[in-house]
């Protein structure tokens, strides 16, 4: 960690107890009348992702960038045989400890991919924690699965791959886990390369990805992802569960939920009264698109 650039200047780096081990998270800004803002990444990679955008933030409101439990700096404990230890339900209660850790109650919660997924997890079932909730490109799991036609299956075919039992995606990642990575966040951009993220970037990727027991936890999360995590939605949806803090729906244009109806028209069902749009980008768009997805937010967030 003490060779790899900090891409967050004037943020304390802070170990938090979380509920399965310690949760790393940077955390900037002056606290203030306004609830923090927490942002959370998605696979494969760590709270780095968000260094164009939180340091922005920060100017005005407390910033906290956490990473996900078994990625980054974080713990990455074994899990179970049930895949509960990084189902979104387990994880989003990590979020709640990281929020406490500043002496707050609530938080305006950003999430992209899986850390999107904790994300509306936690605001459906523990709606007093979230203010506001932003997406950036995803749908509902779910709907993921529902909606897994030939076309959508090749685009996204690591949903099935990463949910296979132990250890064959982990023995095959292993073999190559550098190579693995940067094909995977090459073929997500809009340009089919590794242009969007700076140097400094992707070497923290591959630090964290180079680890086994990291490789393992980024399974469980797909594999609980295809069990727990669509349980939970089947959960809301018998209940008639919604979200209800305003929510805001981003997508990357060349994304990854783009590719089929409007996200918006995938989370009526969930958020109904969630607003949002599409951003010039691919999956990555903190990255692909830093100035318009900063835009976004704060806007949303003001």
């Amino acid at each position: 960690m003490r060779d790899l650039a900090d891409l967050f200047p004037g943020f304390a780096a802070k170990y938090i107890d979380g509920e399965a081990g310690t949760i790393f998270a940077r955390v900037g800004g002056e606290a203030n009348d306004r609830e923090p803002i927490v942002l959370l990444h998605g696979f494969p990679q760590t709270h780095v992702m968000w260094h164009h955008i939180a340091p922005e933030l920060a100017k005005t409101r407390q910033v906290i960038a956490m990473d996900l439990r078994g990625y980054g700096w974080s713990s990455a404990p074994r899990s179970d045989a049930r895949h509960e230890t990084y189902s979104k339900r387990a994880m989003a209660l990590d979020v709640i400890k990281v929020i406490e850790s500043v002496g707050a109650v609530r938080a305006d919660v950003v999430g992209h991919d899986r850390g999107a997924r904790v994300a509306y997890r936690l605001a459906m079932e523990h709606p007093g924690r979230v203010s506001r909730l932003a997406l950036l490109d995803i749908i509902p799991t779910i709907a993921m699965w529902e909606r897994m036609d030939a076309k959508r299956a090749m685009q996204v075919y690591h949903w099935s791959f990463l949910a296979q039992p132990e250890p064959m995606p982990e023995t095959m990642i292993s073999k190559a886990p550098t190579e693995w990575l940067e094909h995977t966040l090459a073929s997500w951009t809009r340009d089919k390369d590794l242009s969007a993220f700076g140097r400094d970037a992707l070497a923290h990727y591959r630090a964290f990805f180079n680890d086994p027991s990291r490789i393992h936890a980024t399974c469980e999360d797909y594999r609980a992802g295809a069990t727990r995590d669509a349980e939970a939605d089947e959960e809301a949806r018998a209940k008639g569960l919604k979200i209800t803090c305003p929510t805001l729906i981003l997508w990357g244009e060349a994304g990854i939920p783009a590719a089929g109806s409007t996200p918006l028209d995938a989370w009526k069902e969930f958020a109904p009264d969630a607003e949002g749009y599409g951003i010039d980008a691919g999956h990555f768009l903190a990255e692909e698109n830093a100035p318009a997805t900063l835009e976004a937010l704060q806007e949303f967030l003001a």
